[in-house]
């Protein structure tokens, strides 16, 4: 076998495919990513007493991500357009910044990891847009799946 049979996103040439999920059955599906927001004390100050100048930090960030996790496809040339029929970003600031989560839900024939993933990069993205003015420092880090459900591969949870 050559190795391009080893990878579902290479056709036998070796030249890049979408994946073709038809046969697939839709089943209910869900992940879960998160990020670190890293602030100076200031901007944690400023998000805490709610005196950021540009407005309603988390707000912002939260439909930034909703909306990220829905146009996900429009972003990742392989990845499938599916039905995203939840998602939650949640946004909790602590003394080292801006902790963000997110988890989608889809009942479709693919996961919604690269959701789960856009959303939370989107959503830090927001933040850093909305502080940067009192801080060029703020950075976003430490991006990554955290738990996903259903699907032929069943469930997986990062470890600790």
């Amino acid at each position: 076998m050559s190795p391009t049979h080893d990878f579902t996103h290479l056709d036998e040439r070796g030249h890049a495919r979408m994946v073709d999920v038809t046969a697939k059955q839709p089943t209910v599906r869900s992940a879960t990513a998160t990020g670190v927001v890293r602030c100076s004390p200031e901007i944690v100050a400023a998000l805490r007493d709610g005196t950021v100048p540009k407005g309603d930090v988390l707000a912002v960030a939260r439909i930034a991500g909703i909306a990220g996790a829905k146009r996900t496809a429009e972003l990742l040339p392989l990845a499938h357009v599916i039905g995203v029929h939840g998602a939650v970003v949640d946004l909790v600031v602590g003394d080292h910044g801006v902790d963000v989560t997110a988890t989608v839900r889809t009942a479709d024939r693919t996961g919604v990891e690269m959701e789960a993933l856009t959303a939370v990069a989107v959503a830090g993205l927001a933040v850093v847009d909305m502080v940067k003015g009192l801080d060029k420092s703020v950075e976003l880090t430490d991006v990554r799946l955290v738990a996903k459900t259903g699907g032929k591969s069943g469930d997986w949870h990062r470890e600790p």
